[in-house]
């Protein structure tokens, strides 16, 4: 009885699962880079109800993160200033600007300025501002150099995997809070930074947790 299929129809299975296999780990690749916040996330920087500049600001006239985001040492959230923070000099300064109009109406009804936030952490992951603050972890490590942005935007994906390695070796990421401000934009390790690190670690018995309950409460 004569053969149906070729005899090379044999290599099929063979040739099938090779491209099962490449084609599986091209998807696998290509969704691990582009469906990751690295690529979604990072970049992210949204148009604001007002221009506020955070070079201007921060940068320019050196104003403190801590002015506007008064609950970074003491809370969870750094919080968004109300209308009154801006207030506190605009009720002085570029009065009439058409650009900061959205601040005087907010002034005058009591409706606070619908802010977008930038840097969010899901609903499911708990995050303490304070505990890294007050443990040497500076603004500019989680934010980048906001003092040089005119728009703030994510540098950093803030994704579990990112937050996690910092949490298995924050050496390089502490800070000398008696010789530099957590605030400053412009901050390098110092050649001494390992030795530092061991020991602000055991002075403030620094151990990042790295199990599931420490961020999914």
């Amino acid at each position: 009885m004569p053969q149906i299929f070729p005899k090379s129809a044999n290599k099929l299975p063979l040739i099938s699962l090779a491209a099962v296999l490449v084609l599986g780990g091209a998807l696998t690749g290509f969704l691990w880079y582009f469906a990751s916040p690295k690529f979604t996330d990072v970049g992210y920087r949204p148009n604001q109800p007002v221009p506020y500049s955070h070079k201007l600001h921060a940068g320019d006239l050196g104003m403190d993160c801590r002015y506007c985001h008064v609950g970074v040492e003491t809370s969870a959230t750094a919080m968004v200033p109300p209308t009154a923070t801006c207030m506190n000099c605009h009720n002085l300064i570029l009065t009439q600007s058409e650009k900061l109009l959205p601040v005087r109406e907010s002034w005058t009804s009591g409706t606070p300025i619908e802010w977008v936030k930038v840097h969010k952490t899901p609903d499911y992951a708990y995050f303490n501002h304070s505990i890294h603050v007050n443990r040497g972890i500076g603004c500019e490590s989680c934010h980048g150099n906001v003092a040089q942005m005119e728009i703030v935007e994510q540098t950093q994906p803030l994704s579990m995997g990112w937050c996690l390695d910092c949490h298995r070796n924050p050496d390089m990421s502490l800070r000398d809070l008696n010789k530099v401000k957590i605030t400053d934009m412009n901050w390098t390790p110092p050649t001494d930074q390992l030795a530092f690190a061991q020991k602000i670690k055991k002075e403030k018995n620094i151990a990042p947790p790295e199990d599931c309950s420490a961020c999914h409460r």
